[in-house]
């Protein structure tokens, strides 16, 4: 299996330790996914591996690595509205379906040592089956982050740095380790294994329902998991099991905005922004790097923008909550996104908002009220 430079062209094996191609380009995987087919899911495993069948894997590694990700329930809020509650998760969110095959793609390659930076809930990951597949881990994360987080990544035996200053800053900073002491990079932006793994989401979603609904909700910061459903749905798309996209409501904060602004624009890249402090923070990135590759998508498949507007994040998180859904602020800012979208365009017929991340591991005290 190889690696592809998604600038140059250039191939290496994929078991290579460089984070990037020479020329600057980030690597994408030269992996052709057989056709979906429902008889291929093996049913026997309760977990997201149980469509491996589509997924890279060099080997067997992920049976020592799974810690029973994905296979998260769907579940309705109001008439049209499904959530899609994935901070059932080990690490209480979504990030665990990539993070169980980047780390099990480690484990097969023979990698000891790794870091990373997050603004929180990818680095738990990362912690948390770097434990499992006894690999070194060291995560870096942006002051402000939640401490709860910063107490799980501990929690799972990792060394947590905190940075002074911004997201992006944070994710220099690692970087900069990653060049001089050659540290492997397990970075769900940069590594397009993490995207093997939440693909899975899209492939649940399909199994549980038998149909993908006509509007997906799919939050946008580094964009991990809107890569992997669109490459789950031009799958599905290929398969012949779903004969046109759905509408992707694409959620960026508005106080953190440079692919919305991009996509407003006609830009191919994402626009020049200056992040200020939002609840959102699990989207809160700048600088996302594969921003020309979420673009060219968000063209392809006429995806749509909306942003998450501040003051609605704590309303929409109290709405949630009395309705027996306890999620952190960055998975509100979804539903306060879906809220702003039907104000827009109008309220679709059948809505899948993905949670994210539980309320437990972000918790701002403030008073907020039903919408």
């Amino acid at each position: 299996m190889d690696f592809i430079c998604s600038k140059c062209g250039k191939r290496v094996p994929a078991s290579t330790r460089a984070a990037q191609c020479e020329c600057g380009g980030l690597w994408d995987l030269d992996f052709q996914a057989p056709a979906f087919d429902r008889n291929k899911i093996d049913r026997s495993q309760w977990s997201m591996f149980r469509y491996r069948a589509f997924m890279a894997l060099e080997d067997e590694s992920w049976r020592d690595i799974t810690l029973g990700e994905g296979m998260t329930p769907v579940v309705s809020l109001d008439p049209g509205v499904l959530l899609k509650m994935d901070y059932y998760m080990p690490t209480l969110s979504y990030k665990d379906r990539g993070a169980a095959a980047l780390i099990a793609h480690c484990k097969a390659i023979g990698v000891t040592d790794v870091v990373q930076d997050s603004s929180g809930n990818a680095g738990n990951s990362v912690a948390a089956y770097c434990g499992r597949a006894g690999i070194r881990c060291e995560i870096f994360v942006p002051e402000g982050t939640s401490p709860k987080k910063i107490d799980m990544i501990r929690a799972h035996g990792a060394v947590c740095t905190v940075v002074p200053g911004s997201r992006d800053h944070c994710a220099d900073v690692c970087r900069a380790k990653v060049r001089q002491e050659g540290k492997y990079y397990a970075n769900h932006v940069y590594n397009p294994f993490f995207y093997e793994g939440t693909k899975t989401y899209v492939y649940e979603l399909y199994e549980q329902l038998g149909r993908i609904p006509s509007h997906l909700v799919i939050p946008v910061g580094n964009g991990t998991l809107f890569l992997g459903a669109v490459h789950a749905l031009e799958e599905l798309l290929a398969a012949g099991c779903i004969d046109r996209m759905p509408q992707i409501i694409a959620v960026q904060s508005e106080r953190c905005d440079p692919l919305l602004r991009a996509a407003e624009q006609g830009l191919d890249q994402p626009a020049d922004v200056k992040p200020t402090p939002t609840m959102a923070e699990g989207i809160a990135i700048g600088k996302p790097m594969r921003g020309e590759e979420i673009l060219c998508y968000v063209r392809q498949y006429q995806v749509r923008f909306v942003h998450a507007p501040e003051d609605r994040i704590l309303e929409a998180r109290a709405y949630l909550a009395s309705k027996g859904v306890y999620c952190e602020h960055t998975t509100a800012a979804n539903y306060a996104a879906y809220l702003r979208y039907c104000e827009l365009y109008g309220r679709p017929d059948e809505c899948v908002i993905t949670m994210c991340g539980a309320g437990l591991k972000s918790d701002h005290e403030r008073n907020s009220k039903k919408p």
